[in-house]
Formats: structure tokens, sequence, C-alpha cells
């Protein structure tokens, strides 16, 4: 299984993005960010049947969203935060708390996201 991200780039405070990330079928799907030395974190997940779920830092900004006739999960990045600039990671949920990295067995590339002052 491989999963792909895109859309990442460079963006000023206060400006949007949104990735996407080609799933591997109508599996519940992750997104995580990595900032420079920092642990891999959870910021927004969706189910097969969309169901939405958000970090706190995450929720009223950023939204998840799926297309199952595209197998493409996106996520919609808006009010963008220097401190939001990492690396994003969509992932494959396999098992337990869909926030925790280990409950995802498959992970795409990563795409940057740097957020500009």
């Amino acid at each position: 299984v491989q999963l792909q991200a895109f859309g990442g780039g460079l963006v000023q405070a206060g400006g949007y993005l949104r990735l996407s990330c080609a799933a591997s079928g109508r599996t519940f799907m992750g997104w995580f960010s990595q900032a420079p030395g920092k642990d891999r974190k959870f910021v927004a997940a969706i189910s097969s049947s969309g169901d939405p779920y958000y970090a706190a830092s995450a929720k009223g900004r950023f939204t998840v969203s799926r297309d199952n006739a595209k197998n493409t999960v996106y996520l919609q990045m808006n009010s963008l935060k220097p401190e939001d600039t990492a690396v994003y990671y969509c992932a494959s949920h396999y098992s337990g708390s869909f926030t925790e990295t280990r409950s995802y067995n498959y992970w795409g590339q990563g795409t940057l996201v740097t957020v500009s002052s």
C-alpha cells in the first residue's frame, strides 16, 4: 500500500493550504504533523463514512474531508500560524486509538508546510 501526500508549500501566517492524500481505499485515515526535532503528532482523522476528528490545535482552523470516489483525503488548513510549520503525513489507520502513531500501519512520504510570520 502506498500513500502519497501533496499540497505543502510556503505560506504567510493567516494564509491557507489544502493537502491531499491518495488513500488506500475507504479506510480510516489520519493526518499527523512533525516539526523539526519534535515527535509526530495527531492533527486530524476521518472515518470511512466521513466523520471528522481533530486535535485541539486544529479544531476551528482545519477541515478534514474525503472523496471516496477518488480515494482521496484532504486537509484544508486555514488561518495558518508559524507554529503549524511541519512535515504533514497522511496515514492509514490499523487498530487502536486514532490519535496515536502506533495505530497506523501505512504512511505517506510527507509534505512540508512552512508558515512564515
